[in-house]
């Protein structure tokens, strides 16, 4: 089974709709159930509008999802229950430390490195919760990307898994969600590749099995900036989205035939189902993509 779940921060553009493309594919040629999510955990980044936004264009494309729409922010008692069982356990800690406090703690790869400052106690009246990491090997094998290994507590430190805001972090919530709803296989983009390893964490901790995860090149400007909301990503056409779905495909390295923008959507997802083949993506990181080109109706392939 597998899943889209993007956050409603901003309309769909064409970075979220290739994640959305790629994972449909994957569940849909392997005969599997395919969700839809909404991320709606983190309320001061939400946008008005943007879920709505979001499912009209997942509709207008012919996304078929399976049940109804899913948010995350629903999932509350899930979250503080797996919150229980962790600060029961041990492995939770409450942390009052600032962005100033850490502003000279060592980094690595993955940002700050915690340095387990709060590990034996914390007296701060308002903290976070985080969860203790050690060095043993978290490794896991990506179906595009190949072997990937992290060891949390050199490379990161323990991270946080429930917000100083009262709010779940990330990392607890999907995986949580990811587990109570089934997920077996998870494609996103490869901008989260090093999320995984502190997810698959939290999922041993848990006792909770670990999905399959592929990780595919995320969509970029011409200058190689990822193309987010935050770098002005257009939100994707709705007009003629046949011909604008045809691009997606061929960005994600499939190679539909002269004139399938002029079929239907049905017979465009008939065709790409039926001869999706992941490994055209092997060994790239970046789709360039000119969203100026998109804009006036052109080939935004670079």
């Amino acid at each position: 089974m597998g899943r889209f779940a993007p956050s409603p921060t901003g309309p769909l553009h064409f970075g979220s709709l290739l994640a959305a493309a790629a994972s449909y594919l994957q569940a849909r040629r392997h005969r599997g159930r395919w969700l839809v999510r909404i991320e709606d955990i983190d309320p001061p980044r939400e946008q008005p509008g943007a879920t709505e936004r979001i499912l009209e264009a997942l509709d207008r494309y012919g996304f078929e999802w399976d049940g109804p729409v899913i948010y995350q922010s629903r999932s509350l008692s899930a979250h503080e229950a797996a919150l229980s069982r962790l600060m029961a356990a041990g492995y939770g800690y409450r942390c009052g430390c600032s962005r100033s406090d850490l502003a000279d703690a060592p980094r690595g790869p993955l940002g700050i490195i915690y340095p387990g400052t709060c590990r034996a106690g914390c007296q701060a009246g308002e903290t976070a919760i985080r969860v203790r990491t050690d060095d043993s090997d978290v490794a896991f094998v990506d179906a595009l990307q190949g072997p990937q290994r992290q060891q949390l507590e050199s490379e990161s430190g323990d991270f946080v898994i429930w917000r100083r805001d009262g709010l779940v972090a990330y990392h607890l919530a999907v995986v949580v969600d990811d587990f109570e709803q089934g997920v077996t296989e998870i494609v996103r983009g490869i901008d989260l590749m090093d999320s995984t390893c502190r997810q698959i964490w939290l999922q041993r901790l848990l006792g909770y099995p670990t999905p399959d995860y592929l990780h595919i090149p995320v969509a970029a400007h011409a200058d190689g900036q990822k193309l987010s909301k935050l770098t002005g990503a257009q939100a994707v056409p709705l007009g003629r989205p046949e011909r604008f779905l045809v691009q997606v495909l061929r960005a994600l390295g499939q190679h539909p035939p002269a004139g399938l923008g002029n079929a239907s959507l049905q017979e465009i997802w008939s065709w790409a189902i039926e001869h999706w083949h992941i490994q055209a993506l092997a060994g790239r990181t970046r789709i360039g993509f000119d969203s100026n080109a998109m804009a006036e109706g052109k080939n935004g392939l670079l």
